[in-house]
């Protein structure tokens, strides 16, 4: 099933976003990360505010349905937080960010952490696993790269 056609695609870096829009991304990584996945950790690490760092989501309703973050690591560019909310699954907006990221990201190499049974979703979009399985937050994950030709800023 495709994303309804009222997902409103968003992006903006921390500064841009609005006190409404931060308070949804913070929520609905929270509901999924510490609650649904009982990983309690402190999700507000200091990097969404980094200058760097590209904010991107699909907003309904003034209701966030999925989220990720781009973050510049020197030589490359960093995904992260992505999630979708329970009931916006299926729907095809984890693939359509990744898209988005990809354009944000340009021809700049990328990574990012796995949650290991997700990583052939992520293969899909040229990423390759180029490490060992580790648990982080009791969850197995794989650190993977989508080789691009130009370094990050």
């Amino acid at each position: 099933m495709l994303s309804e056609p009222h997902d409103e695609l968003r992006v903006a870096s921390f500064r841009d976003l609005d006190v409404t829009s931060l308070y949804e991304i913070l929520k609905l990584r929270s509901e999924v990360f510490v609650v649904e996945q009982e990983c309690p950790y402190l999700d507000p690490d200091g990097r969404d505010t980094e200058p760097g760092t590209r904010h991107i989501w699909f907003e309904k309703d003034g209701t966030i349905r999925a989220y990720l973050r781009v973050l510049s690591d020197q030589d490359v560019e960093r995904i992260g937080r992505v999630i979708t909310a329970p009931d916006a699954r299926g729907k095809g907006l984890a693939g359509r960010l990744i898209e988005e990221a990809l354009t944000v990201i340009g021809s700049r190499t990328s990574v990012l952490d796995a949650q290991a049974h997700l990583s052939d979703f992520y293969g899909r979009f040229g990423y390759v696993i180029n490490g060992d399985e580790y648990l982080e937050d009791g969850i197995p994950h794989v650190p993977m790269i989508r080789a691009g030709s130009t370094p990050a800023r």
